[in-house]
């Protein structure tokens, strides 16, 4: 049967879309598993250094945020870069396009953020770096420009597919954070993105980011999991009222220099007091994932104090102008609610829980809320897991979590409006 000449022009818009995907998927990986290895290589760099002279921690983050400064100043138009807000505004068509220098202004960033101390993460600059490749190769042919919103989903769904090795995960973040759209092509966009990002990731990058040894977990726990999703829900909620407080507070601050000094004094003062909270935290993690023997009720008291203050020195990072976002805080935040939750169970009640379980747990029910993607969170800590052992109990608390918060605050740091009043005079 002989095809009619629009079948064929389809057929070759198809194929490119799926080239352009493709070819997104891989600049995608390359941006995200480069800029995942040398922060981390330097963030240990910086703390090896930190643990010799401490005296250090009162500059670092000042020199970060400084340079921060004068990158987005001089190199990057003077132009504040808005988190996952910008991508939202693009896919939702409240915003022409992602230009280019977003690529390196987040990458730059996000990478001397975190070396430098600041309490955030890499991710969020990853997924706005990437929606921006997406964006970019939108802009190489004609017909391409029709297709902006499948390459900007394929882009970040690739780049945290890269960070993780999670390309379900990168999958459902696509649709359950930004876009609901039901077309064939957009859908198969996506995947033929996160496929190429996961194949480029997994012969060249790979690298577990922790290692936790999850072999059982019992069903008479379940009720105790149940309870550490419905306190996560509230710690997510936190998180996400500081991030918003403090942005308004810095935003109010007029004088560029006074905010940056002010805010990197708060950071650097917490940072001294605990060390656990620069970076991404990760580090912090594996240090009570690994714990032996169980840290005792006593211990409790500065783990609830790192509890609380990681939102603080998060929302201060972000407010005063660091690059990055809630993922890692909320990975951080979970683990150690999880920890706590569980020592504080078996002091009490002597009920022999397992800790490390705990801990996974928390990670996704915490970060459930904080992104507001329960699907996502779920196949994301899995796979940070390196197995499905888990799948149901972390699977009912993120989904309570999630229906706790969407009680008490049902929006996310990226979501959020504030409401206008209106005045009659």
């Amino acid at each position: 049967m002989k095809l009619t000449y629009y079948q064929v022009l389809k057929i070759r818009r198809v194929g490119g879309v799926l080239a352009a995907a493709a070819f997104t998927g891989v600049l995608s990986a390359l941006l995200a598993d480069s800029l995942k290895v040398i922060t981390e290589h330097y963030e240990e760099q910086f703390l090896e250094k930190l643990h010799e002279e401490q005296y250090l921690v009162f500059l670092l983050p000042l020199a970060g945020l400084s340079l921060i400064h004068l990158l987005r100043r001089f190199l990057f138009k003077n132009k504040a870069n808005k988190g996952i807000k910008e991508v939202l505004d693009v896919v939702n068509k409240k915003s022409n396009s992602l230009p280019a220098y977003k690529i390196p202004s987040h990458y730059l960033n996000g990478f001397l953020t975190v070396i430098f101390g600041g309490s955030t993460g890499i991710e969020v600059s990853t997924v706005v770096s990437t929606a921006a490749i997406g964006a970019l190769s939108s802009r190489k042919a004609g017909f391409l420009h029709k297709y902006k919103t499948d390459l900007v989903c394929a882009g970040l769904a690739a780049g945290v597919t890269a960070l993780f090795n999670a390309p379900v995960a990168g999958f459902l973040f696509a649709f359950e954070v930004f876009t609901k759209r039901k077309s064939k092509l957009h859908t198969v966009s996506v995947i033929t993105a996160v496929l190429a990002s996961s194949l480029l990731t997994n012969y060249f990058f790979y690298k577990q980011i922790f290692h936790f040894n999850i072999s059982n977990w019992n069903a008479s726990a379940l009720p105790y999991m149940v309870l550490l999703g419905v306190i996560a829900g509230f710690n997510a909620v936190y998180l996400t009222k500081c991030v918003l407080f403090y942005k308004k507070f810095f935003q109010s601050i007029s004088n560029e220099y006074l905010k940056i000094i002010g805010g990197s004094l708060a950071i650097s003062v917490i940072l001294y007091a605990f060390p656990s909270l620069y970076g991404e935290g990760y580090a912090g993690i594996k240090t009570i994932a690994a714990s032996r023997p169980l840290p005792a009720l006593a211990v409790m008291l500065p783990m609830l104090l790192v509890l609380l203050l990681k939102p603080l020195v998060t929302s201060v990072t972000l407010g005063v102008g660091g690059d990055g976002g809630v993922f890692a805080p909320s990975l951080f935040i979970g683990a150690f609610l999880g920890m706590i939750v569980c020592v504080t169970l078996n002091h009490f009640f002597g009920l022999g829980l397992i800790p490390l379980n705990f801990i996974v747990i928390g990670m996704a029910a915490v970060l459930s809320v904080s992104i507001h993607a329960p699907l996502t969170s779920i196949f994301l800590v899995c796979a940070i897991a390196d197995n499905y052992v888990l799948f149901i109990p972390i699977a009912v608390a993120s989904l309570i979590s999630w229906a706790v918060a969407q009680y008490i605050f049902p929006y996310s740091v990226y979501t959020y409006k504030p409401a206008v009043h209106n005045t009659v005079s």
